[in-house]
């Protein structure tokens, strides 16, 4: 092989080379511009390889070269547009936490409860629980009572001058009624405490009774 026909074809393989490092390049840059439109507020329609700033007010369209929709741009917004707009969005999602809450605790009554029985039971069982505690109450005023008896005829000893009547005796009286106090508070929290489950299951069996209608459970 002759050094001019090696030379021949080292010069057609650059050659080559360079020709397709060409078009990538072309293809890289006719990929990167692309065009955005818009008609401004003097209603002339405009064109530009980046977002036009006579219309910054209105919506964009950016197009790929070929003329495509790639993506629709909104106009830009002041501070006080934006700030309303982050406001309904954030609005936007708790609303949609809430409701993805809400389904999450149906779902879960639903495992819990899936008819009228179980949940009748667990209303029972649960007022029983604060029957007792008041019970257990009652009991312990009870037996205050009869302390408070106990006391009062100590007392009659110095009914004619009650400054009279010990320190000690004095004490017994007043934790007594502290005590008497405090026991007839809890025996009514506990009252308040059945009110409180008995709304609980009601809430939860309206709700339950929409869910079975929904799933087809009695």
């Amino acid at each position: 092989m002759s050094s001019r026909t090696g030379k021949s074809r080292l010069r057609l393989r650059l050659g080559v080379v360079v020709y397709l490092a060409g078009l990538s390049w072309l293809a890289s840059l006719a990929a990167a511009q692309n065009i955005y439109s818009c008609v401004d507020a003097k209603g002339r329609a405009l064109t530009a390889d980046r977002p036009i700033a006579e219309c910054a007010d209105r919506p964009q369209r950016e197009l790929t070269p070929s003329g495509v929709l790639k993506r629709q741009l909104g106009p830009t917004l002041t501070e006080q547009e934006q700030a309303a707009q982050e406001d309904k969005d954030r609005r936007l999602a708790e609303k949609r936490a809430r409701e993805a809450d809400e389904k999450r605790r149906d779902r879960a009554l639903l495992q819990r409860y899936p008819a009228r029985a179980p949940h009748d039971q667990a209303r029972a069982a649960a007022l029983v629980q604060v029957d007792e505690v008041i019970k257990s109450s009652n009991k312990r005023r009870a037996e205050l009572l009869e302390q408070r008896k106990l006391i009062a005829n100590d007392f009659e000893f110095y009914v004619k001058d009650p400054s009279r009547a010990p320190a000690s005796l004095k004490r017994r009286l007043e934790e007594n009624e502290k005590n008497l106090a405090g026991q007839q508070k809890f025996i009514t929290d506990q009252e308040q405490e059945k009110k409180r489950v008995n709304q609980r299951f009601d809430a939860e069996l309206a709700r339950l009774t929409q869910l079975w209608a929904i799933v087809g459970r009695p």
